[in-house]
């Protein structure tokens, strides 16, 4: 890429325009807008706002910056959408069966040369 462009001023006119275009009346758009004009300081509005421009990135074959932090996102939306505190102690281990331990010599799988 360097050596096509020469040097990396001209990076700037080969990367992709990002536009997105809303539809103020799709469902979705709507709502979003009601909660937001309710509570300006809604965080989960601000979370399903971002989550709606990063899946549109994705979606377009674009790359997001920071990927940990639209995993995190789903996790929290996941959690409202569910109904779960997100500040309530999780157990990993409940419900969760022992593990069985297996010998090397009584292993089913079969070693493939």
């Amino acid at each position: 890429k360097a050596q096509a462009l020469r040097d990396s001023s001209m990076s700037g006119y080969m990367s992709s325009k990002k536009t997105m275009e809303i539809n103020p009346e799709n469902a979705i758009m709507e709502e979003l807008r009601k909660r937001a004009e309710a509570d300006k300081n809604d965080k989960s509005v601000k979370d399903l706002v971002l989550l709606l421009f990063e899946t549109a990135l994705l979606t377009s074959g674009f790359s997001l910056d920071d990927p940990n932090t639209f995993g995190n996102r789903i996790h929290r939306m996941l959690k409202l959408g569910l109904s779960i505190d997100e500040e309530a102690p999780v157990d990993i281990d409940a419900d969760m069966p022992p593990l069985e331990e297996t010998d090397a010599e009584g292993s089913k799988m079969e070693e493939v040369d």
